[in-house]
């Protein structure tokens, strides 16, 4: 019957994707032609709210089946019983009650596509013309007033709490061409490359030195050792300095869970949400003088990991695909259908489409949890740094209302690192703050990307200097080839999603199409994923591609749906009750700013949300159910 449908119905696919198309079963099959007529004939983003997340839905359901990809899974299969590890361990251990070692540190990058081995035209094109051609940055492109510099300094914080991959001790040099060596800071660089293990059928995996959870390791770190140097080991509470900024080992060194290519704006939301977590355990301490530091540590983690992920995705994300079917599907994600008032009420009910999927049942739709390779690639989004950060002065009279005079540029190069800590510092944790809100972000685009970071000083996992300085854009391009993701078109393709024919169907900018036919030819099928995602035709309200969206739209659930800590132990016995009110009455980075920095936000901030431009007027009140719109 199955080969039956397949053979009247395969007409109905485009040529290009019947061979994805022939792998999924009945079911499957069923549910990738509703949504591949969509695709075709009506774009889901242009449809009622309503129509749209039944697209959302049906795509994610489809690609939870068809692109979700283990690699290199252990051979243990270590069981255990939560109620022994009833909060998260330092390293990542014990969250999945079928597979102890599931996210911990140094496990596998998994993958949403099927590898595509790339050895043999790693260097074609070669990755410093690409970056010198197609991605420096000419002039800077901005993204107005949705987006801001805090919300580029949230993304940098996430991906530090996410993936970094272990690296070999062999090191790989890429020297620049004649034809663009004048051009390039760097006539050549070295770094080491990628540390491969063999993972069976021929292919190779990658580990990732990070705890993959959504457990705010960018502050705990990542094992026992990050986690001891973190705490002070009275009142569950960690280290922060007098002033609110970091608080400085002996060395001078910044003491956080993560500290390595990190700039002032990762450190000032580590002291931010340092500052959270230590007032979780004030708030818990006051209700239960009988915890512990033990108690009060890992209950005050929990909370503030908590916080971290819903301002993720209830308040950051929405920022990034500002429309409303977006801020629809994604408080769906967390609160379902039936919304924060009803589950709030009467309680969660079964149904995770209904109730969200925290607090609801965990699901790893039979593939153990990790985060991907494809993953790693969609988030690079260094376009959205700028080349200075402007200075406000807080402390003078306002230019207008609500928006502080710009008083200093500082380079970005200024901000980073050691230096940056000591500059940042100076500055002061409010000033910085109100910097980078009221600043807006780079835009995703060609010829976008910060010139600064083409001679970079890459670090050690300790925050040690290198002594080779990296070309960042370039070494992008190698690693992509490097673990064999694949290209632009291909990646589509595995995606289910129509793929391109020639340059026009990319983007409608002819100098970007000449540029791009300068060193693709007309092979559509060797563009370079970073490439492609850069120059791809935006939807309306996206900062991002479509084709990212997509990564973002199986991943992001993923990460709250196989998380014990965010489903079944969402719950006041883990938890404690005033833990989960906290992460119940926040909604956005905008409460914990009131929470710390009140006046300020009082003074400086009349936007809805933190991460867009601060002095914006605020979103207008819309009569209309959200459920009732149409897409904006």
């Amino acid at each position: 019957m199955e080969d039956l449908f397949t053979m009247f119905t395969k007409f109905l696919v485009v040529p290009s994707l019947r061979g994805e198309y022939a792998k999924l079963t009945l079911l499957y099959k069923i549910l990738f032609l509703i949504m591949h007529l969509f695709d075709k004939y009506l774009p889901w983003y242009k449809m009622p709210v309503v129509i749209g997340l039944f697209y959302l839905e049906i795509r994610r359901t489809v690609l939870y089946k068809h692109n979700l990809i283990p690699v290199g899974q252990t051979k243990s299969k270590l069981t255990f019983n939560p109620k022994e590890y009833p909060f998260r361990t330092a390293n990542g251990m014990f969250n999945d009650p079928k597979n102890a070692e599931t996210g911990s540190e140094d496990s596998f990058f998994g993958r949403n596509n099927e590898p595509q081995p790339q050895r043999e035209k790693i260097m074609d094109p070669h990755p410093t013309v690409v970056a010198t051609k197609l991605l420096a940055r000419r002039e800077f492109i901005g993204t107005a007033k949705q987006f801001n510099l805090l919300a580029t300094a949230w993304i940098n914080f996430m991906i530090h709490d996410w993936v970094d991959h272990m690296e070999d001790t062999k090191q790989v040099e890429i020297t620049a061409p004649e034809s663009v060596a004048s051009k390039c800071p760097l006539k050549s660089f070295r770094f080491f490359a990628s540390k491969e293990f063999p993972v069976g059928r021929g292919q190779i995996g990658y580990k990732n030195i990070r705890t993959p959870w959504w457990d705010a390791s960018n502050i705990y770190g990542n094992d026992a050792a990050e986690l001891k140097r973190v705490r002070t080991m009275k009142d569950g509470k960690l280290f922060i300095a007098h002033d609110g900024w970091l608080y400085h080992n002996a060395e001078g060194i910044n003491v956080s869970g993560d500290i390595r290519n990190e700039w002032a704006g990762i450190a000032l939301l580590q002291a931010i949400f340092i500052k959270e977590h230590n007032a979780v355990c004030d708030e818990m301490k006051r209700y239960h003088p009988e915890f512990t530091d033990e108690d009060l540590y890992h209950r005050a983690r929990l909370v503030t990991s908590a916080v971290i992920a819903k301002i993720h995705t209830i308040d950051w994300t929405p920022q990034l695909l500002k429309t409303d079917m977006m801020l629809a599907a994604l408080r769906t994600n967390w609160y379902g259908l039936l919304g924060k008032r009803i589950k709030d009420t009467f309680g969660k009910t079964s149904s995770s489409i209904l109730s969200g999927l925290v607090g609801s049942k965990p699901d790893d739709y039979g593939v153990p949890y990790s985060l991907t390779e494809d993953f790693v690639s969609v988030y690079r989004l260094h376009p959205l740094l700028p080349e200075q950060v402007d200075v406000r002065d807080i402390k003078a009279t306002p230019v207008e209302k609500y928006t502080p005079a710009v008083v200093d540029e500082v380079p970005m190069p200024e901000l980073l690192a050691h230096k940056g800590d000591v500059n940042a510092q100076k500055l002061g944790v409010e000033t910085l703050l109100a910097s980078l809100g009221h600043q807006a972000s780079g835009a995703l685009t060609l010829f976008n990307y910060p010139l600064w970071m083409r001679k970079l000083v890459a670090e050690n996992v300790d925050g040690t200097p290198r002594a080779d300085l990296v070309d960042m854009p370039s070494l992008e391009m190698y690693r992509d080839r490097e673990r064999s993701v694949p290209r632009y078109n291909q990646f589509r393709r595995s995606l289910l999603m129509l793929p391109i024919a020639r340059w026009e169907d990319l983007t409608d900018d002819k100098e970007a199409i000449a540029a791009i036919r300068e060193l693709y030819g007309n092979n559509v099928e060797n563009l370079d994923l970073l490439v492609g995602l850069m120059a791809e035709k935006k939807i309306k309200g996206f900062a991002i591609s479509e084709t990212s969206f997509f990564i973002f739209l199986i991943m992001a659930s993923r990460r709250l749906g196989a998380d014990r800590f965010f489903t079944t132990d969402f719950n006041e016995q883990v938890y404690s009750k005033e833990g989960l009110k906290w992460v119940n009455t926040t909604e956005g980075l905008k409460d914990v700013l009131q929470r710390h920095y009140p006046q300020l936000v009082h003074k400086w901030m009349s936007a809805t949300s933190a991460f867009s431009v601060w002095n914006q007027t605020p979103d207008p009140y819309n009569p209309i159910p959200i459920y009732l719109r149409w897409s904006s």
